[in-house]
């Protein structure tokens, strides 16, 4: 490709970056300390930890941070760094039955098992700036605080783990099972040291769907939704939690927990499909790091998306969806045509003007005013 090489501007370029950090100090208030971002900020770090394909809420608040809030780019500092760190081993698949729920609920059924636990959202509140907080302080923290467990009664808790709710309708075999090739052992593909290709495995489509930016998976499956696709989902039940990670232990061989990661698991009711000769609802499951429902459902209705035998419309195109919704290479395509570019434009230039110079040789020749 005719790109050329920047020669020459060392100190323009250390300059430059001097004034990006200027930027972000150049203000009166306090410095931003990354405690604050991890705690205050949670779901912007929650975003940037998925899409930047690490679980490392620190590093994430840190990223932050650096770019000035910019979450593609610190998406981008965070998966670079990953790139640094050595691989020393693989988690066990482990089932989301097994999830500590602070949110669970169901679009599907009114009474599920074991309740419905609204826990931390906004859904339920008007989009109404809250002036409040302008004048927030740390007697106001400790108020909302007391306000909000004054009315927890000691010794209650949530059970450890809740039934899953799709389990009543697969047990009354209403449910078809997807297509779950590259789930078992060894099979599992890995898109961070393998290249995608097509058909791609479901286990490598849901990671590359996990580590998806939020916007380009929420445009696709809103499309699909909108009538560019034939997905209208129910949400059969959507969690956010802590399930445990798991590792084999090098001595011993047995499985050892070595903590808790926060996901958010969503499962949609799609159409019916006809399989066995029996007329079923299908099923698409989407999972990803931290709080982020709307990246999690938007997973679940392209999970099932593309499962259609027949692609018509480009979300249902498995190659489409998932060479399209990495957050950090579609940023790193987009903003590398501000790197010079002189010699492929100079090249055009020379082709356009001799094109002018042909086509007016060409008019003359025949008579025609150019």
């Amino acid at each position: 490709m005719g790109y050329i090489a920047v020669k020459g501007g060392t100190e323009a370029i250390e300059n430059a970056c001097k004034l990006h950090a200027y930027e972000r100090i150049k203000g009166k208030s306090k410095p931003l300390g990354i405690e604050q971002i991890k705690e205050q900020l949670y779901l912007l770090v929650d975003r940037v930890m998925g899409e930047g394909s690490l679980y490392a809420p620190d590093l994430a608040a840190l990223a932050i941070k650096q770019s000035a809030g910019d979450v593609l780019e610190a998406s981008f500092l965070l998966r670079a760094y990953r790139t640094t760190l050595s691989r020393v081993g693989y988690s066990i698949p482990q089932s989301t039955k097994d999830m500590q729920v602070i949110r669970r609920i169901s679009a599907a059924f009114k009474d599920i098992p074991g309740g419905q636990i609204l826990g931390p959202t906004s859904d339920y509140t008007l989009r109404l700036l809250d002036f409040k907080l302008f004048k927030d302080s740390i007697q106001k923290r400790r108020a909302l605080i007391k306000e909000v467990f004054k009315d927890v009664m000691s010794g209650q808790s949530l059970p450890d783990s809740f039934p899953k709710v799709i389990e009543i309708l697969r047990n009354e075999g209403l449910l078809t099972e997807a297509n779950r090739s590259g789930f078992k052992g060894q099979d599992i593909f890995d898109i961070t040291r393998q290249s995608l290709t097509f058909p791609a495995s479901r286990s490598a489509a849901m990671q590359a769907m996990a580590r998806g930016e939020t916007g380009g998976l929420l445009l696709l499956a809103y499309s699909n939704m909108r009538g560019y696709g034939d997905i209208h989902p129910t949400i059969g039940e959507l969690r956010v939690g802590y399930i445990p990670v798991k590792i084999t232990h090098p001595f011993t061989g047995r499985p050892y927990h070595i903590g808790n990661i926060k996901v958010t698991e969503a499962e949609v009711i799609a159409k019916f499909i006809e399989k066995d000769g029996k007329v079923k609802f299908s099923l698409g499951c989407g999972i990803c790091f931290g709080h982020n429902e709307t990246k999690a459902i938007s997973m679940a209705v392209l999970d099932r998306a593309m499962q259609t035998d027949e692609a018509k419309m480009v979300s249902e195109d498995q190659e489409f969806v998932l060479s399209h919704i990495d957050g950090v290479d579609s940023m790193g395509f987009c903003n590398h045509y501000k790197l010079p570019h002189y010699i492929t434009f100079q090249s055009d230039l020379d082709r356009l003007r001799k094109a002018q110079i042909k086509s007016k040789t060409v008019s003359q020749k025949l008579g025609v005013r150019g």
